[in-house]
């Protein structure tokens, strides 16, 4: 998949979604164990396309390279390709790009009170507090994280 950019700086680079093209692969339906393994030949179902899954709101998402290992405990680790919805209302707890005086970071969005807060999920950071005098900015809620194994 060639992916077009969409932004680039020093910290980050952005990349449009582009769900022009369709990609149908086997499907699975029956899953797959974890535990004993089972023949899964008979359980192909159809044909899945990946951005019918996992994008909704195809323009207003992108795609962003995950740089670091603040977001660990969330299950998102550096080289992750992240799926950002700019459509979607940000919510207490969720996961957010965001901008941040200059730089663009991946954290959980809180609001305690009439304080938000940009939290890690790596206990060696300490969580960012959002001030008004800070340029900050949600670029969208991650709706799902590409993890690379290979």
């Amino acid at each position: 998949m060639k992916l077009q950019l969409l932004h680039k700086n020093p910290q980050v680079n952005l990349y449009i979604a582009n769900v022009d093209n369709t990609f149908k692969a086997p499907y699975f339906s029956g899953g797959v164990s974890a535990g004993f393994p089972s023949p899964a030949e008979d359980h192909i179902h159809t044909k899945l396309d990946l951005n019918e899954l996992l994008i909704t709101h195809p323009s207003a998402t992108y795609y962003v390279r995950v740089v670091g290992d603040s977001m660990l405990e969330a299950g998102i680790v550096s080289g992750d390709l992240l799926i950002v919805d700019r459509s979607i209302e940000v919510k207490n707890n969720s996961i957010v790009v965001a901008y941040v005086d200059g730089e663009f970071t991946v954290k959980r969005f809180q609001k305690i009170f009439n304080k938000v807060y940009l939290k890690p999920e790596n206990k060696q950071y300490k969580s960012i507090e959002i001030k008004k005098d800070m340029d900050f900015e949600v670029f969208g809620v991650v709706v799902h994280a590409i993890h690379h194994f290979i």
